[in-house]
């Protein structure tokens, strides 16, 4: 799984430049093809702002191009569970932002 590879992809079947995800995290489009090359890291804290500019769930941002969390299946489900690897430090903050809270 690659985040970053898909965000992209996301990206582009919108019809979003790279301008419009660097404007909406309020920096320059250099350091946006930077993160899309894969010489400079995206933030765990900038998940949110991409996820709202793509107009997508965080999770999306992870699982594309399958769905695999919808309104449906929340409002069905009292418990979903989604494994992903991740650094113990980056852990609370991604789980915040898929919960939404």
């Amino acid at each position: 799984m690659d985040i970053i590879e898909n965000i992209k992809k996301i990206r582009q079947e919108k019809g979003l430049t790279q301008l419009d995800i660097a404007a909406a995290l309020d920096f320059d489009q250099s350091n946006w093809n930077k993160i899309e090359k894969g010489v400079q890291q995206l933030k765990v804290n900038q998940l949110e702002k991409i996820a709202n500019v793509l107009g997508v769930q965080v999770i999306d941002l992870f699982t594309y191009p399958k769905k695999y969390v919808d309104s449906s299946t929340i409002k069905n489900y009292e418990r979903i569970s989604v494994t992903f690897e991740i650094s113990p430090d980056k852990r609370d903050v991604l789980l915040k932002l898929v919960r939404g809270s």
